[in-house]
């Protein structure tokens, strides 16, 4: 052979050689459009949504199960696993019956080829299947038998608009692929063969006959014995596509929307979710009846943050308005479900101890005015106390000594991301329900609060308890302390809950009855539960404790106690004591519950947080004409007594230090408006004096002009013209109080 001839040849085989080399395409189904199929911890399927071309057809799986396996092979290609992607003999054979019948009865594909074709989507004639051959070829050289079966198990069509086997088994059987009977294993290796003409929905008796020849066949092979073919062969076929599974329906829809086409495992207990969605969907339709149409809830593993069960609306055969609504992730008014973070952050920086008095008297800052939930105030309420009746006036004073700006900042450090506006925009209203939160937020924060307490080691760089800002042990603990003592509603059974259990919670109803909340907490997990409606309408008597706290702990009947092993902080799944290192030990007066002053009678000695000693002492045991006495500021006092007889001021001598009354309202430097009436007119402002002396009679002073006298109740209407003021009221002893205002222009 000339030389020329034979690098030509070379050439022309180097050409070769590399064209077969690259052939096939890296990705066999590059743009194929794939459902997005959701499952749980243990892989079970919660739902699925449709691909966007319309099929159902899952993401392709490393295994196919062995039953499935040994039908397909048996049925479609029994040399499968000899063969080198093309056998010679089933092409011939295929050949000889075309010729035979006159036209095409076979094709003699093996299931390579079968890969391949589904893949390209060309047209069926003999120079594609050449090309096929070729290919499938090269897929034998680049993949295992086990991947080209996955291949194909996952793409092959199975009637109608099911696609893959794992579609196939949900939809025609409602179990996965690994369940599935022998009878429905055959049944499935033999759809393929003609989906357009043979299926569940078509010819079904066709398709019966066909898969019972397979069963037979597989038994004369060894596969089965002859009374598991009996018995196959007697299965009816299904007569139609059943529904796939939708559970956690909103968190499905959340990943379909977010992860489109992947398959993703979720941290759900699908049984424990099942027991919720069941639980809220009674409540749900309960509460529709007084129209509170829509109902949350999840569930959280306090020490891993792991979401358990997630029900984002109940109730999904009640088709309402709002009804595919996401509460779970919906931005909602808070109401006083963040008080408790407040609290743990004023006790760690030692602003407060767990039982300081706090002012329970009317406040007006710059206009805003909050009111307790019961429209009273009680003068002086210990801090704990407060958090436990979830009072608005005592939060708010809290919340002014810490500041709205380093507040905003700690709940952004506990998780809640839909905080976006500035801590002006906020203002005191933060406490009070003025912020936006999502139920998963609000709940793994309350879930992380638990852990950072039960927390015995260091935590991870970077992990969520690292970056979580309530630390201190003593501080985490009296809240708990204090949310444990929190007055269960009415409507709760308690036979529900298992031994009656410690459950640290709190409820939060915001302005107008639109949203009910409830969160609790033990040493296990964290429950959240939202009731109101999607839409935002409110309705009348919708109150976190009424609504949403029965369903929080009928949820927390469905759960075990102590399901993570005790540790230094937890027992039975309640938080035990912080350790003596964890905190300083001190002396507090039992009836303020500041540090114990001098003039301070008793006291008690107590575990707390690591700042506390910079917390001031007893301001309110004082020592006149050598007595001790306990006085609270006229205007707290004057609150207070009316819920205290036992409390009796004492009136001194030397009366030169002495502070006879005090402005309830306004507060010295505030800006007030005045009230237009329905008329148009221009209301006037009620001044608020306290005195100690209750028939004391004062005597009243807008700027230097007399405007009247009161006597017993000390309030006075005035309407001071735009700009700066003082008010002065006078005593019959000549005591003198004033404040300094500035009334708004154009109120």
């Amino acid at each position: 052979m000339k030389p020329a001839v034979r690098n030509l040849l070379l050439l022309v085989a180097l050409a070769a050689g590399t064209a077969y080399l690259f052939c096939l395409p890296r990705d066999l189904f590059k743009g194929t459009r794939y459902s997005t199929v959701v499952t749980d911890r243990n892989g079970e399927l919660l739902g699925a949504r449709i691909a966007a071309d319309g099929q159902w057809r899952f993401p392709v799986t490393d295994t196919v199960p062995e039953k499935f396996r040994t039908a397909l092979v048996t049925f479609e290609d029994r040399w499968f696993y000899v063969h080198p992607g093309v056998n010679p003999v089933s092409i011939v054979r295929a050949a000889a019956g075309n010729l035979k019948a006159g036209r095409i009865t076979g094709g003699g594909s093996t299931l390579t080829m079968q890969v391949i074709r589904m893949s390209r989507r060309k047209e069926r004639t003999l120079w594609q299947k050449m090309i096929e051959a070729v290919l499938a070829t090269r897929l034998e050289l680049r993949s295992s038998k086990d991947e080209i079966l996955a291949l194909y198990a996952a793409h092959a069509p199975f009637g109608g608009n099911v696609v893959g086997l794992e579609a196939a088994a949900w939809r025609y059987f409602g179990r996965p692929a690994d369940e599935l009977s022998w009878s429905e294993a055959a049944l499935l290796a033999v759809l393929p063969n003609a989906p357009a003409e043979i299926h569940p929905g078509k010819n079904r008796a066709l398709l019966q006959a066909k898969r019972n020849r397979l069963l037979v066949r597989l038994r004369e092979r060894g596969a089965i014995d002859s009374l598991d073919c009996a018995l196959a062969c007697e299965e009816p076929v299904p007569p139609r596509p059943v529904p796939l599974p939708d559970d956690a329906r909103q968190l499905v829809e959340w990943y379909g929307k977010r992860f489109p086409g992947q398959r993703v495992r979720t941290d759900i207990d699908l049984h424990l979710q099942r027991q919720v969605q069941a639980a809220t969907d009674v409540w749900s339709r309960e509460f529709a009846r007084s129209g509170t149409n829509d109902l949350a809830a999840v569930v959280v593993d306090v020490r891993s943050g792991e979401v358990l069960a997630y029900v984002g609306n109940a109730d999904a055969s009640r088709v309402r308005p709002g009804s595919d609504v996401d509460i779970v992730r919906a931005p909602r008014s808070t109401g006083s479900i963040l008080k408790p973070f407040l609290y743990g952050a004023l006790l760690q920086e030692g602003d407060i101890l767990p039982r300081t008095l706090l002012p329970d008297i009317p406040v007006n800052i710059n206009g805003f005015s909050p009111q307790n939930f019961n429209l009273q105030f009680a003068g002086a309420v210990p801090a704990d106390e407060a958090l436990a009746r979830s009072l608005n006036v005592p939060a708010v004073h809290m919340l002014r000594k810490y500041g709205v700006p380093r507040f905003l900042e700690l709940l952004r450090g506990c998780g809640l991301t839909t905080l976006g506006r500035s801590a002006a925009d906020y203002g005191l209203s933060l406490i009070l329900g003025g912020g936006e939160g999502t139920l998963l937020d609000i709940t793994s924060a309350y879930a992380a609060m638990a852990a950072s307490y039960l927390q015995e080691t260091p935590a991870e760089k970077g992990s969520r308890l690292e970056r979580f800002p309530l630390k201190d042990k003593c501080a985490l603990w009296y809240v708990f302390d204090a949310l444990k003592d929190v007055n269960r509603p009415e409507e709760v059974d308690l036979r529900m809950i298992r031994s009656v259990r410690n459950i640290a919670w709190k409820t939060g109803t915001s302005y107008g009855f639109r949203d009910a909340w409830a969160v609790g907490v033990t040493a296990d997990y964290a429950v959240g539960v939202w009731a109101g409606n999607a839409q935002g309408q409110g309705v009348p008597g919708l109150t976190g404790a009424r609504t949403a706290g029965p369903v929080l702990f009928d949820l927390f009947g469905l759960l075990p106690a102590g399901t993570h092993p005790d540790g230094r902080y937890s027992e039975g799944g309640w938080f035990l004591q912080p350790l003596p290192d964890d905190g300083v030990r001190a002396e507090v007066c039992p009836v303020s519950g500041y540090l114990k002053g001098i003039d301070c009678e008793r006291a008690d000695t107590l575990l707390l947080p690591r700042k506390s000693v910079r917390t001031d002492a007893c301001p309110y045991h004082k020592t006149l004409d050598g007595i001790r006495t306990f006085q609270l500021p006229p205007s707290m006092e004057w609150y207070y007594r009316q819920l205290h007889p036992e409390y009796t001021p004492y009136v001194p001598k030397d009366r030169s230090s002495w502070e006879p009354m005090e402005f309830i309202y306004p507060e010295n430097g505030s800006t007030l408006y005045l009230p237009r009436q329905l008329d148009g007119s221009v209301g006037g402002i009620t001044f608020h004096l306290a005195h100690r002396t209750q028939d004391a009679e004062v005597f009243w002073h807008l700027d230097d002009t007399y405007v009247g006298t009161t006597r017993l109740i000390h309030q006075m209407n005035l309407a001071p013209a735009p700009g700066t003021h003082t008010v002065t009221a006078v005593d019959g002893d000549g005591n003198a109080v004033s404040v300094r205002f500035t009334v708004a222009a154009g109120s």
